[in-house]
């Protein structure tokens, strides 16, 4: 179904718009909040818990694009869930991610306001416009999605090694990029 025809059925409140929400993107979410969690029921749980917050929140927003709006509610509960989930553990491929980019964005606590931080996404946004269709897809699946290594790999038809080199390479011109951009990392 047609991302404008799910939302007029939220508009309609009707409990087919769930359905449909679910039918068409329920896989893709299960799988950003697995990629960050690390555990089925729990990413099952966020899921869930974004379809709510979709259904209390549309109307009155319309969202456009449909997904990108339910993707970042997705893995926004996700991060919640996984920062209460392992206060004194670590989750192997979202911690390895995580500790991947750390160098290149500033802490939240290095960033002043929240117009340094937004002028910090909209860096790295201009960042990603820079780059070649299959790298940003790259930087985009590991440190948005958390996709891990061997998940890319076979994404990119390519061996483990190489992803790790480019992605690498990705953070060192995106700490580059930032730094000449003036954020203060």
């Amino acid at each position: 179904m047609d991302d404008s025809k799910i939302i007029e059925l939220f508009f309609e409140r009707s409990e087919q718009a769930i359905v449909e929400l679910s039918n068409k993107y329920g896989t893709r979410c299960r799988r950003i909040a697995e990629n960050v969690l690390g555990d089925r029921e729990d990413a099952e749980e966020c899921v869930n818990d974004a379809y709510l917050a979709v259904w209390n929140t549309v109307p009155p927003q319309r969202p456009d694009p449909l997904f990108t709006y339910l993707g970042r509610i997705v893995r926004n509960l996700a991060i919640k869930r996984y920062h209460a989930n392992t206060a004194a553990k670590r989750n192997g491929v979202y911690d390895a991610a995580l500790d991947e980019i750390a160098d290149c964005i500033p802490s939240p606590g290095s960033v002043g306001d929240e117009l340094d931080a937004r002028e910090t996404a909209r860096s790295v946004s201009r960042f990603l416009s820079g780059l070649d269709r299959e790298s940003r897809i790259l930087f985009v699946r590991r440190y948005w999605y958390a996709d891990s290594i061997d998940e890319l790999a076979a994404l990119l038809h390519t061996g483990k090694h190489n992803v790790s080199v480019r992605l690498s390479r990705l953070r060192k011109k995106l700490k580059k990029h930032l730094l000449k951009e003036g954020v203060s990392l």
